[in-house]
């Protein structure tokens, strides 16, 4: 039976409680870095909040100059954006913004499942089904962050068969400015279940050579995110206008 994740504990966890720098978890910076992007892929922080320099610095027991550091990095990844006069916010992505997103990811990654070199080979499938298993341990569990990142691993070994390393190399870039909606899905056990599900179909098509139907997967797995992210933007923002401004 699949882990029941809390819907509370997606849309308004608790911050993460002060915790200082070890040296043994590497610079401060990197470290800060890491835990602000675990808690915005976890819904732990919402679009458009604010990240205020000093505040962090309490909250991880540092200097602001390493809390600086970190949040650069952030912005480099497209999870935080500056603006002016207001410093540094969660990257709120508009409706439109995720549609163009997600257009452009769904037609480059069924670009690279179109040049997978077929018959693949059985250490390759074996990857993938050992990091399905891991995903799949990792709803069972309930471990959002697990779920995360065995997904994005799983993906990456999946896009990473098709040999074109510029296309690879984007479809990961497109992947990371999305990161901070991943966890509307996720709140949903029927969305996980669902994309447990989509893994194994994905294998049995790579094991059978099963072109067109690892294509029509690759559309479909892309779907449930945007589509709840979009949803919860219109709560809480208003109906968004999805045209281009002229």
């Amino acid at each position: 039976m699949v882990g029941k994740p809390s819907k509370r504990a997606i849309s308004s966890p608790a911050k993460s409680r002060p915790v200082a720098a070890s040296p043994a978890r590497g610079p401060a910076a990197i470290m800060i870095a890491k835990r602000l992007e675990e808690d915005i892929v976890l819904g732990r922080r919402q679009p458009k909040e604010r990240l205020i320099e000093q505040d962090l610095s309490d909250l991880f027991q540092t200097h602001r100059g390493d809390v600086r550091l970190a949040l650069f990095e952030l912005e480099k990844k497209g999870l935080v954006e500056r603006i002016p006069n207001r410093g540094a916010l969660v990257r709120g992505l508009t409706p439109l913004e995720v549609k163009e997103i997600y257009a452009v990811r769904e037609e480059l990654e069924v670009m690279a499942v179109r040049i997978i070199p077929f018959p693949v080979g059985n250490k390759d499938i074996e990857r993938l089904e050992q990091l399905q298993r891991q995903h799949a341990a990792a709803i069972a569990a309930g471990d959002l962050l697990s779920v995360f990142y065995s997904n994005l691993s799983f993906h990456q070994a999946l896009f990473g068969l098709c040999g074109n390393a510029c296309l690879i190399e984007t479809i990961d870039l497109l992947a990371r400015k999305v990161y901070g909606i991943r966890s509307y899905a996720n709140a949903f056990p029927e969305s996980l279940d669902g994309a447990r599900r989509d893994h194994l179909d994905m294998i049995k098509a790579l094991r059978a050579s099963r072109r067109n139907d690892l294509v029509a997967l690759t559309r479909r797995h892309l779907k449930p995110s945007p589509e709840a992210y979009i949803k919860a933007y219109e709560r809480r923002f208003g109906k968004a206008d999805l045209a281009p401004a002229p």
